[in-house]
């Protein structure tokens, strides 16, 4: 929960930071930074659902979904062409010396995002919390931002991941933080802190 309440300031914070940055963004970057705008803001219409905060709602989780959907894969990439980078983007260097790496958390966002809508009408964990826990994503051996056998893997690499299908069958909530985890790790690896 602890780790949820984290991710959510981090979110509200990346949301009011990139709104006081789109002040002198223009062209590719300003489309860009409303992208990911776009999707901050489906993440905060999500987020207290998944802590039960809110009363559940399947089709604004399925917006939601569509929304990161709509901005990943080529979407995503096609906002990053090379030299895009430099104040006032966020966007760090290494987005174009790791392409392949950048392209391959865009076309996994896609993937999350697709099975988040498949898993809408799942629900939510029935444990007795209200969300899948963080650390569940981020943690040992198997979990997704793990060791050896996890879906991003100690190097970043993509191998082992979920097919949609297998995204579609969770508990919305483990679907969700699917999503925010791959949003998480694009940030960690490809965006620069604000100043």
């Amino acid at each position: 929960m602890k780790k949820t309440t984290i991710l959510a300031a981090i979110v509200a914070t990346s949301t009011a930071l990139t709104a006081f940055a789109h002040g002198g963004a223009t062209g590719i970057v300003k489309d860009r930074m409303d992208a990911m705008a776009d999707m901050g803001k489906a993440v905060k219409a999500v987020t207290p659902m998944m802590r039960g905060e809110i009363d559940y709602d399947a089709d604004v989780v399925r917006q939601a979904a569509a929304t990161f959907s709509r901005h990943a894969g080529d979407s995503m990439t096609e906002l990053f062409p090379e030299g895009s980078g430099g104040m006032p983007s966020e966007a760090k260097d290494a987005i174009w010396s790791k392409w392949e790496e950048f392209s391959a958390l865009a076309e996994q966002l896609g993937i999350v995002s697709e099975g988040l809508s498949g898993a809408a009408d799942n629900g939510l964990m029935a444990t007795g919390s209200s969300a899948m826990s963080t650390d569940t994503m981020m943690g040992g051996g198997s979990g997704m931002m793990g060791g050896g056998s996890s879906m991003m893997g100690r190097t970043g690499a993509m191998g082992n991941t979920m097919t949609t299908a297998q995204i579609s069958k969770m508990p919305v909530d483990g679907a969700f933080s699917m999503v925010t985890q791959v949003c998480s790790a694009c940030h960690t690896k490809f965006r620069a802190e604000s100043q």
